[in-house]
């Protein structure tokens, strides 16, 4: 009996850099990139052989311009997504409330902006990967699973 193949996924790593108020950085999308004009945090997929840490400290240094120490990079969430595609993704959610450096537009061609917003009560206009991320952090739940059909199977 032939074994079915294998299943792989893109790993996604994304930051939430979170303010004293609360607040989290969400950068809005520009030019020829997925989801163009809408909002995300700081993140993106691992290069090859990188470490998940790793890969969220230079998303956030090449994105938005801060250094955030490896020691205040905390885990908070991990979502297992499916787009309406159908492609699987897995993120993995950290968060930060220290890091050195204002965060600045790095990435002109794929970011057009910046907003603090509040997790409880995110812009409608956010990734829906990103709101569901941000609804899943603002209940403290640690995994979570979306865009899949009831049941999980596809």
């Amino acid at each position: 009996m032939k074994q079915p193949p294998r299943y792989r996924l893109v790993v996604d790593v994304m930051v939430l850099m979170v303010r004293d108020d609360g607040r989290v950085l969400l950068l809005r999308r520009a030019g020829q990139v997925y989801a163009s004009g809408l909002l995300c945090p700081p993140g993106g997929h691992l290069e090859e052989g990188e470490p998940a840490t790793a890969g969220a400290l230079r998303e956030v240094a090449e994105e938005v311009g801060v250094t955030i120490a490896r020691r205040d990079l905390e885990f908070c969430h991990a979502i297992h997504h499916r787009s309406p595609e159908g492609e699987g993704r897995m993120g993995l959610v950290f968060t930060a409330q220290r890091w050195t450096g204002q965060p600045s537009v790095r990435e002109p061609e794929k970011c057009s902006g910046m907003v603090w917003a509040d997790p409880a009560r995110p812009p409608a206009d956010c990734v829906p990967y990103t709101a569901a991320v941000l609804d899943r952090f603002r209940r403290g739940d640690l995994f979570s699973e979306d865009g899949w059909p009831a049941g999980g199977a596809a």
